[in-house]
């Protein structure tokens, strides 16, 4: 007979897809469980890719709310100056280009929930509003006075430390405590890679019913392959590669070779995520957020630069040994660069781009850096963002600043 952990289990990857069970992730889902039928709201944390909105849908689907609206929304992906009209609604002539009255997201959420990803990200001004939703359930549309009343679940998420933004008066005090009332940590990947063979089996049973393939398993030594890996993106990133692999390769038994084609070297860490746990210990897996009192900017022009730096050291590598030792390029290639040979064009792009490094000042690299990840993803400007290492929403003040948008 099943015990009731085992059973939760099942539901919830059934449902929701939410799998894990090593500890963290059952401390995780056994708050989720607790949660979900409050109406409390909730705070999830965790790095990029841990599947904090999977969890937000989670929280709605098993609420009394499920039968009403969910609403996601990137609070990072929306330009400071739009986001209040975008969650609270505007009137006509609210501003410039309000040609029309429009509901924002609270009032399509109303009786659901709404989702405020990267909360972190979201102006002092409308973290005052929200904090008065919270609260009294009250807003006002931009450009009115009349009041309105919602009645909204919130689900908060973040890949920021909000504490550290609360000491720096980048984050109200009194709304992250209100935010707070369930706080639920989502682990990296790297904290329980014991799950990583049922999600790659999961995400393999899913891509392979889609593509009519008769999915088989994978090697001990192919998942041994995947265990060692860094996995900055978390789930996200093995689920990508996952499907990637599955469609391409049309293998019905996955092998370490099949693997190690579509296994990248990483670029340096997105953000500065701190973990604190439950002891009260920190735990930092990324590139520190507040390094010798480096201004956010000074930052992500650190992150590029050192990014151009190891791109162009790789490419110098391959360089000096095409011209030695010819005999030896597939081995290495092979072993160290296997992302050079799936993106041979991007690596002669990098090349073109990296020719002049020594005479460009900062601006000019980032504005380079820039429009060369945009190319590479097609205008994409969230994966461009992803790769840089920054928010969607500075990619946009960059696009801005370097006149590319």
């Amino acid at each position: 007979m099943q015990s009731s952990s085992q059973h939760s289990d099942k539901f919830l990857e059934k449902k929701f897809g939410i799998i894990g069970y090593a500890e963290p992730m059952r401390k995780a889902k056994k708050l989720l469980l607790k949660a979900a039928p409050t109406e409390l709201s909730v705070l999830i944390t965790g790095e990029t890719g841990t599947g904090k909105e999977v969890f937000a849908k989670a929280l709605h689907g098993l609420s009394k709310r499920k039968g009403n609206n969910f609403v996601s929304v990137n609070c990072g992906a929306i330009p400071e100056t739009l986001l209040e009209s975008e969650l609270f609604g505007h009137e006509k002539g609210a501003f410039t280009s309000a040609n029309e009255q429009r509901k924002g997201f609270f009032e399509t959420a109303d009786k659901g929930t709404i989702f405020l990803d990267e909360i972190g990200e979201m102006p002092v001004e409308t973290q005052v509003k929200l904090l008065r939703v919270l609260e009294s359930g009250e807003f006002s549309r931009l450009g009115s006075s009349d009041n309105r009343k919602v009645d909204v679940r919130v689900v908060a998420a973040t890949n920021r430390e909000l504490e550290e933004r609360v000491e720096r008066g980048q984050f109200r005090q009194d709304l992250y405590f209100r935010l707070r009332s369930v706080h639920i940590l989502l682990p990296a990947l790297r904290e329980h890679k014991a799950d990583i063979e049922p999600l790659f089996n999961y995400f393999a049973n899913q891509t392979a019913e889609k593509i009519g393939l008769d999915y088989k398993g994978i090697s001990s030594e192919a998942m041994e392959v995947l265990i060692n890996q860094r996995w900055d993106g978390n789930v996200r990133e093995l689920k990508n590669l996952t499907e990637t692999m599955l469609t391409l390769e049309a293998q019905e038994f996955i092998e370490a070779e099949n693997v190690a084609k579509y296994i990248r070297q990483s670029l340096p860490p997105q953000t500065g995520y701190t973990n604190r746990n439950e002891q009260g210990n920190t735990t930092s897996a990324m590139v520190p957020t507040n390094i010798a009192g480096e201004s956010a900017s000074n930052l992500e022009l650190g992150i590029i630069f050192r990014t151009l730096l190891e791109i162009k050291n790789d490419i110098e590598e391959l360089k000096h040994i095409a011209r030695h030792n010819t005999n030896k390029i597939d081995e290495v290639i092979t072993n160290q660069n296997e992302f050079m040979i799936q993106h041979a064009d991007e690596v002669v792009e990098s090349d073109e781009l990296l020719g002049n490094f020594d005479t460009l000042n900062l601006a000019d690299i980032e504005k380079r850096l820039i429009v060369y990840s945009l190319d590479r993803f097609d205008g994409n400007r969230r994966l461009a963002a992803q790769e840089l290492g920054i928010s969607e929403r500075t990619l946009y003040r960059k696009l801005k600043q370097y006149d590319l948008d």
